[in-house]
């Protein structure tokens, strides 16, 4: 998947927020630490350093969304994770974001935090951000 694809997928998976430009997911891709995993028009892009794995972002395209490449792609990222030497892995997610919680709780994703006005939107307030923690061993 290209980065101008990535970019199209995350601008329509979140309307209320910014969308990543190609020029960023390139610079991330380009990273050896970052991965990414995809299934059709979706994809979770993350990060390992030493034992630890950022989900840095996952999305798909909301004519998808309900279809399970979600969960298909954080499985994926999980996985490529644990081969990648990650014994734990987390990330954060806009607190209005129901679905992908309960997505992530599903998967033994637990809250460990939460980060007040993280979430910058065009129009209204800020959401706060849920951090969120799950072991890989």
């Amino acid at each position: 998947m290209t980065p101008e694809a990535l970019a199209v997928i995350h601008a329509a998976a979140f309307p209320a927020s910014r969308g990543w430009s190609a020029e960023e997911f390139t610079a991330l891709l380009a990273s050896s630490h970052c991965f990414m995993v995809s299934f059709q028009d979706a994809f979770a892009l993350g990060r390992v350093i030493v034992d630890e794995v950022e989900l840095i972002t996952i999305a798909t395209h909301p004519n998808h969304q309900g279809q399970g490449l979600g969960r298909r792609c954080l499985q994926g990222f999980q996985g490529e994770a644990r081969r990648r030497g990650a014994t734990s892995a987390f990330l954060e997610v806009a607190a209005d974001n129901r679905l992908a919680i309960h997505l992530y709780e599903s998967e033994d994703w637990h809250r460990t935090g939460l980060r007040k006005g993280y979430y910058a939107r065009p129009s209204g307030p800020p959401v706060d951000a849920v951090l969120m923690h799950k072991s890989l061993t």
